[in-house]
């Protein structure tokens, strides 16, 4: 799997699992402020069909302005992408963007902190999720 991402493969389905996302994202203290339907797009501007994929836009509003104050670029790369991706009808990926990449992309050691605990919240959001379901991983 990439470096760059956090991921969990569940055994549930992808309308379970994004339930079970948004709910796991907002105990971490993440709200949703943007969501991509990428299936849905791909269908209406390219005419093509592919499973569901959502991108989730979440923010922890302290930590995206901690991450601000060390870093006044940094929003190009806020907020935190979370994917969830219909693998077939009863397995879901869930991948979420590994906030380490600001260090690595800005070579910013002021984010390390930031990026940390950015990174222990979103890998216990997935964790939690998993353990909702049956990990086929």
């Amino acid at each position: 799997m990439a470096d760059y991402a956090i991921t969990t493969t569940v055994r549930a389905t992808f309308g379970e699992t994004l339930d079970r996302v948004r709910r796991a994202l907002a105990e971490q203290g993440f709200g949703v402020l943007t969501e991509i339907d990428v299936a849905a797009t791909m269908k209406a501007k390219l005419d093509i069909d592919m499973p569901p994929q959502l991108i989730i836009g979440a923010c922890n509003p302290p930590l995206a302005y901690r991450a601000l104050a060390a870093e006044t670029s940094i929003g190009v790369l806020l907020p935190c992408n979370v994917v969830v991706r219909a693998v077939d009808d009863q397995h879901t990926l869930v991948e979420a963007v590994d906030p380490e990449v600001m260090i690595t992309a800005t070579g910013n050691p002021r984010l390390a902190p930031v990026a940390a605990e950015a990174r222990t919240r979103l890998a216990d959001a997935l964790r939690v999720v998993a353990a909702a379901v049956d990990t086929t991983r």
